[in-house]
């Protein structure tokens, strides 16, 4: 199931999201005209490297946390994310406005980088991806337009287009991240489905947190 778009338009253009786009595109570029031993190289120096976050002694490890928010893996893993991102992001930048919004995504990578790190501290691996940050986006996202429809592609035994309200495609999303986890725990697999998870819950926990306080009046929500 492949989210297209959604059906919840945004009233102000969304500047920062467009930006984000365009700068891990910009990295991405960057990353893989390096000669491939240099971009392994690159992906060790600024990915975010739980053992490294933790070992102390070692203040710019805490730097790599935010470049490693912009590099990525391939160009599937590059146009993933930033689908995601384009078609969820600009109504939570509309909703929180330009500078709590960029500051919004980068907590949540922030808070997704952290329970990867958590449950694996002594990992040697590198983390890359904006997908963590992205997660917090959603859970933004399912919990202020649970109801918006957004258009995915389902391809099955059958190829076809249809409306599914946003609760039930972020929903899934989100339980496919907790089965990664468990499918990663018994296997070694690459996918850091914690900082997805991470990302996710810490963008739930916050997101009102950011919202103006015209939309706590006007909606009634707790203040």
């Amino acid at each position: 199931m492949i989210p297209i778009r959604d059906d919840n338009p945004a009233y102000s253009p969304p500047i920062v999201t467009v930006a984000l786009i365009a700068a891990n595109v910009a990295v991405f570029i960057l990353q893989f005209l390096q000669p491939p031993e240099l971009q392994a190289q690159s992906v060790h120096t600024w990915g975010a490297i739980p053992a490294r976050l933790l070992r102390g002694g070692d203040p710019a490890a805490w730097l790599t946390v935010f470049s490693s928010m912009f590099m990525h893996g391939g160009i599937v893993h590059l146009a993933g994310n930033m689908l995601y991102l384009w078609i969820f992001g600009n109504n939570i930048e509309d909703k929180l406005g330009h500078l709590k919004y960029l500051i919004f995504y980068l907590l949540c990578g922030v808070a997704a980088a952290l329970g990867q790190t958590l449950i694996d501290p002594s990992s040697e691996v590198p983390m890359i991806g904006a997908s963590g940050a992205i997660s917090g986006v959603l859970g933004a996202y399912i919990l202020l337009f649970p109801r918006a429809n957004v258009m995915v592609l389902i391809i099955f035994v059958f190829i076809r287009f249809i409306a599914v309200p946003a609760y039930v495609v972020l929903g899934l999303w989100f339980v496919m991240q907790l089965s990664g986890i468990l499918g990663a725990s018994s296997s070694g697999g690459g996918v850091a489905f914690m900082a997805h998870v991470g990302g996710f819950i810490f963008g739930l926990a916050t997101i009102y947190l950011f919202r103006p306080k015209r939309d706590v009046l006007r909606r009634g929500w707790p203040a």
